[in-house]
């Protein structure tokens, strides 16, 4: 059996995050669990007692308190195994419609607050020679669809800068993994979401991707099942780079590349006209 691992978890007062520490917990590893507000926290303390689970306050978007978090988790339990940045918030809006606060705001959460902690974390896993960054992005991550633009320049940012970082990290023994769900019912769409005013303009839009998400409720996974995925991750010797969550992600990712590859190929003339 592996020895028992030590998580940070951000966003862990309800959805994935929340799952997955469960599932951690249940198995008997430790974790530093943080949330806006930390009384969201009271019953996995009251549960698994503080020896086992480390509670804390902590907006992602505040950069030294980000810092702050991850060395307190550090001190409390002398190493960190997995950190999970899970911290982050679905916006709704035509890229016309969304404000700069709007724009700002999702990107200081999503992007930025997950590269505070990865950064706040990296030294220590330096120095043990070990530990496993699990950044949760989205089939959006990949693939883009109406009304979310926002949301997936986010999501598309922490690929990006992710997959750099695995690359970088390597030699150190630490491990990056990208997990991409598709629609699974957690609370992104619900009371965590944020919306932009509409404009009269889009109305046939909006119209058409309401009715879409609308087709979709019934049909999504589980995040309780998930946490099962997530331990097969980061109990893996060599774990992916990225990995999908529910049968969904694959057909999208495979259609979506496929037209990409069939437009670059049919201008590829273009491209080497480019070149000179």
């Amino acid at each position: 059996m592996a020895s028992p691992k030590t998580w940070f978890i951000t966003g862990t007062s309800r959805g994935f995050g929340r799952e997955w520490a469960v599932a951690a917990l249940e198995r008997g590893d430790r974790v530093a669990a943080t949330a806006r507000d930390a009384a969201s926290l009271d019953d996995l303390v009251e549960k698994y007692g503080d020896d086992n689970v480390h509670a804390q306050a902590l907006d992602v978007t505040d950069r030294s308190a980000c810092f702050s978090a991850v060395a307190a988790a550090h001190e409390k339990f002398g190493r960190l195994d997995v950190v999970v940045n899970n911290a982050g918030y679905g916006h709704f809006g035509m890229i016309e419609e969304i404000t700069e606060a709007e724009a700002r705001d999702q990107m200081e959460t999503n992007l930025f607050g997950a590269l505070w902690v990865t950064q706040a974390a990296l030294p220590f896993l330096r120095e043990q020679g070990s530990g496993h960054l699990l950044q949760v992005s989205s089939i959006g991550g990949i693939s883009a669809f109406v009304e979310v633009g926002m949301y997936h320049a986010s999501k598309w940012a922490l690929e990006g800068f992710s997959q750099s970082l695995a690359q970088e990290v390597k030699d150190f023994g630490i491990h990056v993994t990208l997990i991409e769900p598709g629609g699974f019912s957690t609370d992104w769409g619900g009371s965590s979401a944020r919306h932009s005013e509409r404009l009269d303009a889009y109305d046939a839009v909006h119209q058409a991707s309401d009715e879409r998400r609308a087709s979709m409720r019934g049909k999504a996974g589980d995040p309780t099942a998930s946490a099962a995925a997530v331990l097969k991750i980061v109990d893996a010797d060599e774990p992916p780079l990225r990995c999908f969550f529910g049968s969904a992600p694959l057909r999208i990712a495979e259609a979506d590349y496929a037209s990409r590859l069939e437009t670059w190929r049919a201008w590829q003339p273009v491209a080497e006209l480019a070149q000179g």
